[in-house]
């Protein structure tokens, strides 16, 4: 590999090193966001046995981000909690007032069947979000509404279907107000696919200019609480996924209560951090005087820091700015180590051997 620099501004070297088309998948996230919107405005609702008390979305991986998501964005007015599950079991609140959504893109995610399962024995009210599979199987045999979205997308790049058409239907539902802000939504992700694309050079292309400096540093990503947390869990996914490089993450204020304090040891390790903040508008001002005092505390001892917040004025906007710009950013830092970002064979691997059980 020659300069870094010429490299993500040469097409050929994108094209043999992207074969399967991952920065085309990334392009259409404005229009698949754009469908997703419709689906689930068209989608059919369940009956609802009364007042619903709690909402819970069960995924993994990919098919859980779009959950992360709406705990943030959800938070802030829902009139019941709304929780994630990451899980084979469920909490154990789950019953007949608690709306529950099965994601799983793929609709063969063997822990949210098992969800899916235990949340029918408990009588919950039940919404399937997938492409097929198992899951659609279940439900269409079970009278449980399916919201189809379409296939052939790897999870992770799937995350306008997994997410905006359930936050649509918590609309319909009554459990969240009237959202604002779908049309800067999606024009902000339109003005970010250029300006994050393959055509723009590195001297105007933050997510290319971000990949040549995580480039043999380990990414560590730093969000807030109620705000940009889920966007940094993100990044570290993607950095994980698309790069196959490890990275990590955590959120402010609760770092400062631990984590910061292993920034002593052992020194040669820590010079091969890379710190990322993600910042909104709206986050609490003390939280903001921290994180200009971890900056100061740390830019001596690290590689390296960078720092980022979300385009627009609705949250959604802003988060997805934010979260685009993280895509993109994984996938050229993936081009960079020479790797397919498509490809995830290692949980391929894993799934396999699991079948075997």
């Amino acid at each position: 590999m020659g300069d870094p620099k010429s490299d993500l501004d040469d097409k050929r070297f994108i094209v043999e090193r992207d074969p399967d088309g991952m920065l085309e998948l990334l392009a259409g996230l404005p229009d698949q966001c754009e469908a997703a919107l419709k689906l689930g405005q068209d989608a059919a609702l369940p009956n609802l046995p009364g007042e619903l008390r709690q909402v819970v979305l069960a995924g993994l991986g990919g098919s859980a981000i779009g959950g992360d998501l709406l705990r943030v964005v959800v938070a802030r007015q829902a009139r019941v909690p709304f929780a994630v599950c990451r899980d084979y079991n469920l909490p154990a609140y789950v019953d007949r007032q608690t709306l529950v959504f099965l994601t799983s893109y793929s609709g063969n995610t063997e822990e949210t069947l098992s969800a899916y399962r235990l949340a029918g024995e408990r009588g919950a009210v039940r919404i399937a979000v997938t492409t097929g599979g198992r899951l659609a199987e279940m439900a269409s045999a079970d009278g449980v509404p399916v919201l189809r979205v379409p296939p052939g997308l790897p999870p992770r790049s799937a995350i306008g279907y997994t997410f905006l058409p359930t936050l649509v239907l918590l609309e319909r539902l009554g459990v969240i107000g009237h959202q604002e802000g779908y049309g800067e939504l999606l024009a902000v992700l339109r003005s970010h696919r250029e300006e994050f694309g393959p055509s723009a050079p590195v001297s105007r292309n933050r997510a290319k200019d971000l990949a040549m400096r995580l480039h043999g540093k380990i990414p560590v990503i730093y969000g807030v609480s109620g705000t940009t947390e889920v966007v940094a869990t993100r990044w570290k996914g993607q950095c994980n996924e698309n790069a196959k490089c490890l990275a990590y993450w955590n959120v402010y204020p609760e770092l400062n209560h631990n984590e910061l304090v292993g920034f002593e040891a052992p020194p040669d390790l820590l010079r091969s951090l890379f710190l990322v903040h993600l910042r909104d508008a709206t986050d609490h001002p003390r939280v903001q005087a921290r994180m200009e005092i971890v900056k100061r505390l740390l830019v001596e001892r690290i590689a390296g820091l960078a720092e980022f917040s979300g385009q627009g004025e609705t949250l959604l906007a802003r988060l997805f700015s934010l979260i685009y710009l993280g895509d993109f950013t994984s996938v050229y830092l993936s081009l960079l180590y020479g790797i397919n970002p498509k490809p995830v064979q290692v949980i391929d691997y894993l799934k396999q051997e699991l079948a075997k059980i």
